[in-house]
């Protein structure tokens, strides 16, 4: 958008304003906005204007645009462009699908995004060398870059290159190697060659770069350029430029990061969040796996523990239950009895090797006596050992019989409980044998119930026959009553036609009645001759004429009169009398437009009158204070404003200078000086014809000598009796004449204003008197109209001890 510096400053950039925020900051008007612009487009209705579409600016504010404008965003915009998700703005390539099913990949995109740098260094060489370029649309071929121009909707002018079609321009080897020959293998380059790029690009690729050289050095690309027989455009790897044509550009460029190197950067980075991204889809697989088979553990678990807790539940209730209890007693006796049994029996073993011992002694004795005593001593002591044996499993045996008869009991008590038990299971039995029996009564019942379920769906189905054939009477009886009502409506609408023949008859007839009474009024010899109708042998028999023939002739005459109706207006006597009509209300309204012209006419004589004679007033004026001021600005000189020659007042004036009574014959006889004052009298006399309460003037005398700026000083005094002046001045000159006098010093580092009174000047005013309007001393009210140190002084670091302020009158 073309705009002013003060009016971006007022009122901001009415497209981007919350991107740039240049409203009220002049040093973001300076930055974010550029002097250097080519083509203007006015543009007041952008959705109606088809330049608007054209140029894809139909979607912003109505003003004017320039069709292209030099420069580049400050970095810290650009960064916050990057952190509002805004990166490279400049690369942004947004479309819409021409077509249904348009295919993508058929728009390759910017430049500058199907490039990677091979030499980070030279990323400002090959910026500078692309320039504009850079940030072209590469695509497929020519249909698509239109499509895309015509339906794709873009939001702001781009560049296309078809790969088709675009023919770009590369160095020929033999050229290169001249230029190599000329500074060194390595200090000179195909720009081309410092780019990698898909093979598919190459024309694209040699329409940006293959036309340019990139030199490490200044020196290097100077001496490459203007080598007859090389004669290429070259580029330093600092940006500067040298043409064949003998163009240069360089100098300081802006201290941020190319933007190549910067989108680099930034393809790294996406390259590794791809791979990262690769990385985290691997490991978000593996975790979601390892999810699900902890979710099927974790359920696994859960389904243990509920099967142990029932399993702990059972073992319980069966451990609690009396009939568990009444086992493990059971198998306790039992174990209790072959235990007993084991021992009976080993017991029944011990006895019957005792007897058989005893046997054994017998036999012996018997056998030999010489050893019966000593036999009989051993088996009297074996009998002894036997005996207490025997007593011993004796008591033994009897101690176990005890126990014995305490399980005997225990079984008895255990039998008793068993069949105890064996009553519940009985009772149980019969409980189960009542409820079967209940059952089988249930079961009857079901089956009694079920017959009669039957009995009832015969029974319904039966009438359900009924209703059927009730239903096909009652649609009989409905189709009569149809065709009743069909043939009711038959009978009403024959009787509403009948109705409304009846009432067309007598319509009819009313009208034939009053068409006779009408034809009575009109024609007086229907009257006279009345007595005749339909008598025979009279003219007015209408029994000779056949009705149907003047029926045909009649239908005839009207088809002729329906033809001919084609080709003649029949309402042409009307639109004569509306045209007529129109045309005297037409003609009135022509009168008191002339009559109105006419007034019109003389005003504006009247107002030309007036006019010119306000100029020639005003001619008069300012041209005798122009005289008078320049005369007191300069003493000795006159000026003028006269007509030039052949001419008047009205058609324009000229400035002319006296210098000792002879004219200049142009103002470029006078030096810069007499210029100014020249001006500065021409302004003051203008603003003496409608003088005004306060004047502001910053340094006006900055480039006049010492007398000029005394001279300055009396002409505002003389002159501008009834206005007040603030001049911020550095010469005694203006200060001479000063009322107050505002001085600004630096102390300590910080700026002081010191008022001071200048006795001079009250003593001019004293001398003057009110009638000159220089008069009395200033008020408060007037000591505040100082002004402070002007901020381009403070700029350039240079104090200003002293400002003079004229304040002429009150």
């Amino acid at each position: 958008m073309i705009k002013t510096s003060d009016d971006f400053y007022r009122n901001g950039c009415d497209n981007c304003e919350r991107h740039l925020r240049v409203k009220g900051n002049k040093d973001a008007v300076q930055e974010c906005t550029s002097s250097n612009f080519d083509g203007i487009i006015a543009m007041m209705a952008p959705e109606d204007s088809w330049v608007a579409r054209w140029q894809r600016i139909d979607k912003l504010a109505k003003g004017c645009y320039a069709i292209s404008v030099s420069g580049e965003l400050p970095q810290d915009i650009i960064d916050s462009l990057q952190d509002k998700g805004i990166p490279f703005p400049q690369l942004q390539f947004e479309y819409q699908d021409p077509v249904p099913g348009f295919n993508k990949e058929k728009v390759k995109g910017p430049v500058a995004k199907l490039i990677h740098v091979k030499d980070v260094s030279a990323a400002t060489a090959l910026e500078v060398a692309a320039g504009g370029k850079l940030y072209n649309i590469v695509v497929d071929n020519e249909h698509t870059g239109k499509q895309l121009l015509e339906k794709g909707r873009l939001k702001r002018r781009f560049t296309i290159i078809p790969l088709n079609k675009i023919a770009g321009k590369s160095i020929n080897d033999g050229v290169v190697r001249k230029a190599q020959s000329l500074v060194g293998r390595d200090k000179v380059h195909p720009a081309i060659s410092l780019v990698g790029y898909e093979e598919e690009l190459q024309p694209a690729m040699e329409y940006v770069f293959g036309s340019t050289f990139v030199c490490d050095t200044l020196q290097n690309a100077k001496k490459v350029t203007f080598d007859k027989q090389v004669s290429v455009r070259s580029v330093s790897l600092a940006g500067d430029v040298f043409d064949p044509s003998g163009t240069l550009s360089g100098g300081s460029r802006p201290q941020t990061v190319p933007i190549l190197t910067r989108l680099q950067e930034l393809l790294e980075c996406e390259q590794l969040l791809e791979a990262k991204a690769a990385e985290l889809e691997v490991v978000m697989a593996e975790l979601q796996n390892v999810q699900k088979v902890a979710g099927r553990y974790k359920e696994l678990k859960e389904q243990r523990e509920a099967k142990s807790h029932d399993l702990e539940l059972i073992r319980t209730r069966i451990n609690q239950s009396t009939h568990h209890q009444q086992m493990v007693e059971l198998q306790t006796l039992k174990d209790t009895i072959a235990h007993q049994k084991e021992l009976l029996k080993a017991t029944e073993e011990t006895e019957k090797r005792a007897k058989q011992q005893l046997q054994d002694i017998q036999k012996k004795m018997k056998e030999s006596k010489s050893h019966q005593e000593r036999e009989l001593k051993e088996a009297e002591e074996a009998l002894a050992r036997a005996r207490q044996e025997a007593e011993g499993v004796v008591k033994e045996a009897k101690g176990r019989d005890q126990e014995v008869q305490a399980l005997r009991l225990e079984v008895e008590e255990l039998q008793k409980g068993l069949l105890a038990q064996q009553e519940q299971i009985s009772v149980c039995q019969q409980s189960v044998t009542v409820k079967s029996r209940h059952l089988e009564e249930h079961s009857l019942a079901e089956a009694n119930a079920k017959g009669a379920l039957k009995s009832a769906k015969q029974e319904l189905e039966k009438q359900k026959a009924n209703l059927k054939q009730m239903n096909k009477e009652l649609q009989a009886l409905e189709t009569q009553w149809k065709d009743v009502e069909k043939d009711k409506a038959t009978h009403i609408r024959e009787i509403k036609e009948l109705e409304h023949n009846i009432a067309k008859f007598q319509r009819e007839c009313r009208e034939a009645a009053q068409r006779v009474e009408d034809l009575l009024a009109k024609h007086d010899w229907i009257a006279t001759e009345k007595q005749y109708f339909g008598k025979a042998n009279t003219a007015y028999d209408f029994g000779a004429y056949n009705l149907k023939e003047a029926t045909r002739k009649l239908t005839r005459l009207q088809e002729e009169k329906d033809t001919l109706s084609k080709n003649v207006n029949m309402r042409a006597m009307n639109m004569l009398g509306k045209a007529e009509e129109k045309y005297n209300d037409l003609m009135k309204k022509k009168s008191i437009v002339e009559n109105d012209k006419s007034k019109i006419g003389e005003l504006i004589a009247e107002l030309d009158q007036k006019k010119n004679e306000a100029l020639k007033g005003a001619h008069q004026r300012v041209n005798q204070d122009f005289g008078s001021i320049f005369s007191t600005l300069l003493p000795g000189a006159s000026a003028k404003l006269s007509p030039s020659e052949g001419m008047t007042v009205l058609d324009g004036l000229e400035v002319k200078v006296a210098f000792g009574g002879v004219w200049k014959e142009s103002l470029t006889e006078l030096s810069g000086g007499q210029r100014s004052l020249v001006a500065l009298s021409l302004i003051l006399s203008l603003l003496l014809f409608k003088p005004a309460p306060l004047y502001i003037l910053d340094e006006i005398d900055a480039a006049l000598d010492l007398s000029h700026t005394q001279n300055i000083g009396q002409m505002l005094r003389t002159h501008f009796r009834h206005s007040q002046f603030i001049v911020v001045s550095l010469k005694d000159g203006m200060f001479n004449n000063a009322n107050v006098l505002f001085k600004t010093k630096f102390i300590d580092g910080v700026s002081a204003v010191t008022r001071y009174v200048n006795p001079r000047a009250l003593t001019h005013r004293s001398d003057e008197g009110e009638s000159s309007g220089v008069g009395g001393v200033l008020q408060e009210g007037q000591e505040k109209r100082g002004t402070k140190k002007p901020a381009k002084r403070a700029r350039m670091d240079v104090p200003l001890t002293d400002v003079a302020t004229p304040l002429p009158a009150h």
